[in-house]
């Protein structure tokens, strides 16, 4: 048998999932190497069937998570280690790739994507609904009871997530605006302030120099940031990978679909507790820098005011830089990436508390990418187009063209006068040149009466695509209303239609993708399509129809829209 490079260990407890992210690693894997399974307090329910490069340890009672990873690092004898969880997708020759660029003294990570393991289907109408906890009615019919899972196991193109932060407390948070900074811009390989903690891979000697499983901290909790903070302070570097990738599977919902350990707030209060006090106070025996050495390091972060860092500067005046420790080096060369800009346009109807505030949370969340605005009367907003055109459909597509040869990015968003969007909207890139790609999680919410609506269709205020291929479709747009081979009501969205005229549209299909918080679409009583809260008044069936009185990261609307959208502004201001 060759000698094994690299043991991927998985600490598992009541992991329904555990032999499909075997199944999946096995057949991904191209390199020298073994999976090593810990199963704490379980057997894997379904069984793992037998591989030669899978080991499985089991311990009858469950001794921790962070206490069963260790030991299967005990039982590796390879090079490299790299930690998973039990519910994971991964590229093809993910192994090799990681291990090609690998040094001995990083930690690396693939670029993470959200994993989409199955979906809740109904026996009696067929509505499907995405992975969560079991559910207790449809949506379409009278069924409460009869549902099956059935699984997808699909890699989400978007988000693809590669800097993580911790603020003050210290907590996890995703570190989007880094991506944007000349250090992680045109490169494959960059660096992360922390880690989210489902995947990371470093040599074996590392793992034990550093204890980067450390079970003070008990059995879960904060483990992202231990590894990444003890691996900068010890002088080595935290690095994502993107050559290739992992899919994770999130638990956000709770009840029957939640953490697989009994997991109480204390564990993870005391966790973060112990980070705080070894890592803020400059207590860990290894390290060669002090905290505040990597907070100047990935300066300006979010939620860290400047009192935060200097109360963090003070702390750290005893602590001793090593003179001998030099500066890190600049990371490796890269390709470059794809310019983004964004084309906005408005017909100038739109009361002014919605319009500032929608300017307002542009600029916070479009990372000082290219604007272009385009309007029927002269606006002081981005680099601003004024068409002397009555409002109405072949305005607003010539509005789009107009906006579109005024850009030289790659990549366009298509922005609309009366959307909230938020920042992790603009971090999507499209994968394909050809393809014309929406954002599918959106919310609409009508002024009027405060009222919060979602079901899955493509919005124009959600596309995103190439700016080649936006060009040639409304460049046809416009031709082909003039001509009157195509009405200027319907069909707004490219890609989306290939009967009739609306083939010479376009030849370019469309694909889908959602960001992780959802973009909202305010509902007025100027807006130019109508505003429909009834499911009746569209064509054919819609799916997922969710009326709610508030909106998933947005916070409650109902009866109280004004007052939410000064909310809104005044929090992002804050």
């Amino acid at each position: 048998m060759a000698k094994i490079d690299l043991s991927i260990c998985i600490p598992a407890r009541n992991e329904m999932f555990l032999a499909r992210t075997v199944a999946d690693l096995l057949k991904n894997v191209k390199g020298n190497t073994e999976i090593i399974i810990g199963c704490d307090g379980n057997w894997p329910d379904p069984p793992i069937n037998d591989h030669p490069l899978v080991h499985i340890i089991y311990h009858s009672a469950s001794i921790g998570q962070r206490a069963i990873t260790n030991e299967c690092v005990k039982l590796s004898k390879a090079k490299y280690i790299m930690k998973v969880d039990a519910h994971c997708a991964f590229d093809e020759g993910f192994d090799v790739k990681l291990m090609k660029d690998m040094q001995d003294d990083w930690t690396m990570v693939p670029v993470m994507r959200n994993l989409h393991v199955f979906d809740w289907v109904c026996e009696k109408c067929g509505n499907r609904k995405y992975q969560g906890p079991t559910p207790t009615s449809c949506p379409n019919c009278d069924n409460v009871t009869n549902f099956v899972r059935d699984v997808v196991w699909i890699a989400k193109t978007n988000p693809q997530s590669a800097c993580y932060c911790f603020d003050p407390e210290p907590h996890f948070q995703y570190f989007r605006e880094f991506k944007s900074r000349p250090e992680a811009r045109k490169k494959q390989l960059t660096e992360s302030m922390s880690l989210q903690g489902s995947c990371f891979m470093v040599t074996r000697d590392k793992f034990w120099e550093l204890s980067l499983c450390d079970e003070e901290f008990g059995s879960w909790g904060s483990q992202g940031i231990e590894v990444a903070v003890k691996t900068w302070l010890s002088g080595g570097r935290v690095i994502c990978n993107h050559n290739t990738w992992y899919a994770h599977m999130f638990r956000t919902q709770g009840l029957d679909f939640g953490f697989p350990y009994s997991l109480s707030g204390r564990q993870v209060d005391f966790a973060k507790k112990r980070a705080r006090d070894i890592f803020f106070n400059n207590k860990w025996p290894h390290q060669k820098y002090p905290l505040i050495w990597l907070i100047d390091k990935f300066w300006p972060i979010p939620r860290w005011s400047e009192e935060d860092r200097k109360r963090l500067r003070e702390s750290s005046k005893s602590f001793k830089i090593d003179s001998k420790i030099e500066s890190t080096p600049p990371m490796p060369k890269g390709t470059s990436c794809p310019t983004k800009g964004l084309c906005f346009y408005t017909d100038n109807r739109i009361d002014s508390a919605i319009f500032d505030a929608v300017k307002t949370k542009l600029i916070a969340a479009s990372n000082g990418y290219r604007l272009v605005t385009v309007s029927l009367a002269p606006i002081n907003f981005g680099e601003n187009i004024v068409l002397n055109m009555e409002r109405g459909h072949l305005t607003m597509a010539k509005q789009q063209l107009a906006g579109l040869e005024a850009l030289d990015t790659d990549i366009v968003f298509m922005v609309e006068h009366d959307i909230l969007y938020p920042k992790c909207h603009f971090d999507f890139t499209p994968p394909r040149k050809d393809v014309f790609y929406y954002n599918l999680n959106w919310w609409k919410v009508r002024t009027s009466d405060g009222q919060a609506l979602h079901f899955k269709a493509k919005q124009v205020s959600g596309l995103c695509a190439y700016r080649d291929i936006l060009i040639e479709y409304y460049r046809n747009r416009v031709r082909l209303i003039e001509q009157g081979v195509i009405g200027g009501r319907r069909h707004f969205e490219p890609g989306g239609h290939c009967r009739d005229g609306y083939r010479q549209l376009t030849t370019h299909g469309f694909d889908t993708w959602m960001s992780e918080i959802p973009y909202v679409d305010i509902r007025h009583g100027h807006a130019l399509t109508r505003n429909i809260f009834d499911p009746s008044g569209y064509r054919g069936q819609v799916v997922d129809w969710t009326v709610a009185d508030e909106i998933p990261y947005w916070g409650k609307t109902k009866d109280r829209f004004s007052e939410w959208l000064r909310e809104a502004v005044n929090a992002l201001q804050a």
